[in-house]
């Protein structure tokens, strides 16, 4: 699926009450934003994971792969600069020393920032990628 399609899913796919219509608008721009972004800084094998439904935690999950650790850390930089630049606050970084895994937390999305051989082990696609309870028939 391409980084467009996914944007597309995101921002059609959303199980908030109507009261908060305004809400999935602002989690599109910021999903939006944020993979815009990761496709500028050469990230690779980038994925979102619509978490609504699985967990309270945030709206979607995003994990991308940089080459080194260098890569890593500036992918993780570019991020949290643009989100800082659209005015969002709160914004959490772990693993920014070492830059082997680095997460940011944005609040409505979690971004992932993974070396290849740390994402490989692992393996966060397979853990949050399965189906909510309700899509596999089980109530």
């Amino acid at each position: 699926m391409t980084l467009t399609q996914q944007i597309s899913r995101a921002a059609t796919t959303t199980s908030r009450p109507s009261a908060l219509a305004a809400k999935p608008v602002e989690r599109s721009d910021m999903l939006s934003s944020i993979l815009e972004t990761l496709e500028d800084a050469k990230a690779e094998q980038t994925v979102v994971i619509d978490l609504a439904g699985k967990t309270t935690l945030a709206d979607a999950m995003v994990i991308t792969t940089g080459r080194v650790n260098r890569h890593v850390s500036a992918i993780a930089d570019q991020i949290v600069e643009m989100l800082k630049q659209q005015g969002h606050t709160g914004i959490r970084v772990e693993g920014q020393p070492h830059c082997d895994w680095v997460l940011i937390d944005a609040g409505d999305v979690i971004l992932h920032v993974f070396r290849p051989e740390v994402r490989s082990f692992y393996n966060l696609e397979k853990m949050w990628g399965s189906d909510r309870p309700a899509e596999r028939g089980v109530s």
